[in-house]
């Protein structure tokens, strides 16, 4: 049954991280916004392709919630990406309301540059111009269906450069952050983070 305030949340890890890479958040949201769903997304350090791993986050969501419950979804990191693949090209915007992306290379990222396809073809579709990237930004007809906002750090090394964490589309909020992993550990982050989950 739906959430009688929002829809059931959806939170999608990083590259490296585990679904406790959420706790805090969770723990700021204070159990506001449940059905909370955070699927462990087998990424293989960066070789599973980002469509392969959008996917496995429908096959979860379609377990969990059926097909037609509509959703919100944060992205953290490459998890940002997996979540706008699912929407923009496996149909999730039929579905979701609401999708907020947190420190996530919308629009590449210098620090993929080095990584070569044939090995780590997940890290490779976070290169600027990528295929992949090249395509979600080149029809942006479905992502606008949805309500987006974006957070990032302008000084995030992971993301490189960091105001290129952003989406497209929707508002940008600049997250007074040092690095990658405060974005969801700092309260200055987490405040503001929370505050968006549990608008309604």
């Amino acid at each position: 049954m739906e959430h009688p305030h929002s829809p059931p949340l959806v939170l999608v890890h990083g590259l490296l991280d585990r679904p406790t890479v959420f706790n805090r958040l969770k723990q700021r949201l204070g159990g506001q916004r449940e059905p909370l769903l955070i699927p462990a997304l087998p990424l293989r350090l960066g070789a599973t392709p980002v469509t392969e791993a959008a996917a496995l986050l429908g096959s979860h969501i379609e377990a969990a919630f059926g097909l037609e419950q509509r959703v919100d979804l944060l992205g953290f990191s490459i998890g940002g990406v997996i979540c706008r693949a699912w929407i923009q090209l496996l149909g999730g915007h039929r579905r979701t309301r609401r999708f907020i992306s947190v420190g996530s290379p919308q629009q590449g990222t210098l620090t993929a540059l080095p990584w070569p396809r044939r090995i780590t073809a997940g890290i490779a579709d976070l290169k600027w111009g990528s295929p992949l990237l090249e395509r979600l930004n080149g029809d942006l007809a479905t992502l606008e269906t949805v309500e987006c906002c974006s957070f990032y750090s302008v000084v995030d090394l992971a993301i490189v450069p960091g105001w290129r964490a952003v989406l497209p589309v929707g508002p940008r909020h600049r997250l007074p952050v040092l690095t990658h992993p405060q974005l969801l550990r700092d309260p200055l982050a987490l405040a503001p983070l929370a505050e968006e989950l549990l608008r309604p």
